[in-house]
């Protein structure tokens, strides 16, 4: 056969046989092939997703019954006089709108700032040639292991001296860095083709240009999970805003939950304990609903050359 000679499609499928093997076929359905599918494949997903998903499934059903069907010698799953009381309650014993607002602030500025800085401090380390950039990379590893209790103390005494204990910007300051956003970030950026940002160079764009121009599009599912973990963290934040605030007006979601927990400790109405957890995860999962396509991408970008 010459080069330039088309082989025949009865040579090819003379030479190979695409259709399966039956014996492939019956090593496939075989049994013990199943059970090994089953209890390495589905098993422990299905135990997982039980551990993971009834406690929050329990919660909500929860925070609808009446304390007679939770505290009972025989609880059933469902309400049988379902009703909203306890989300009342929650709403007539703790400042519920103006703990709502204070944690929609804090969280809404909080991880705008954060991720703004963690963009930016990230390009800046690996595009932009500075002195002493190895030095910042390595006081950004050394923020992570340090845990946040340890400048607790040293954080109050500044943030009380400046006159921020019962304010808004005494909770966001002194954790507006993040140096795991940072770690993340540039470890993206270091995976981006250096002939996109220097073809940007030749074509007389800035740094400024290139960061939102060309670097931020390309990695926006790593910054989309930067964004999300940073709005979970500062949602979720309890013990800084606890210590730096006694005042009701100036309370985050969970602080003023925390007193709610306070006030009920005593009654065992859990159905209103619940509800109160529900009002703290719910906006979480819409924010986990809105950015679950972009993170699924930023966790697998990269990982195909």
């Amino acid at each position: 056969m010459s080069a330039n000679t088309v082989p025949d499609m009865a040579d090819i499928t003379k030479d190979a046989d695409f259709r399966p093997d039956k014996t492939d076929l019956q090593r496939a359905f075989s049994r013990r092939n199943l059970v090994d599918t089953l209890m390495l494949g589905y098993v422990p997903m299905i135990l997982a997703l039980l551990v993971i998903a009834l406690p929050l499934v329990w919660m909500v059903i929860a925070s609808f019954k009446p304390p007679s069907e939770i505290v009972t010698i025989a609880p059933t799953f469902l309400p049988l006089d379902p009703t909203s009381a306890n989300y009342i309650s929650v709403a007539e014993r703790v400042p519920l709108l103006s703990a709502v607002r204070n944690s929609t602030i804090v969280t809404v500025v909080g991880a705008t700032i954060k991720v703004f800085l963690a963009i930016t401090t990230a390009y800046a380390l690996v595009f932009v040639k500075i002195r002493g950039a190895g030095f910042v990379f390595l006081a950004i590893l050394v923020a992570l292991m340090v845990p946040t209790e340890a400048a607790m103390l040293p954080n109050y005494i500044t943030i009380s001296s400046l006159g921020g204990r019962n304010t808004l910007w005494g909770i966001l300051l002194p954790s507006l860095g993040t140096a795991f956003g940072t770690f993340l970030l540039r470890q993206q950026f270091l995976t981006l083709p250096p002939a996109l940002l220097e073809a940007a160079e030749l074509d007389g764009a800035g740094h400024w240009r290139r960061l939102w121009s060309i670097v931020v599009p390309i990695t926006v599912p790593s910054i989309a999970t930067v964004a999300l973990i940073t709005v979970v963290s500062e949602w979720n934040q309890f013990l800084w805003p606890l210590v730096i605030t006694d005042h009701p007006d100036s309370m985050t979601l969970p602080v003023a939950l925390n007193l709610l927990q306070s006030l009920e400790s005593n009654t065992g109405n859990y159905g209103v304990l619940m509800a109160g957890a529900v009002l703290v995860i719910a906006p979480i999962l819409v924010v986990f609903a809105m950015l679950q396509r972009y993170i699924v991408a930023g966790l697998t970008q990269g990982a195909v050359k």
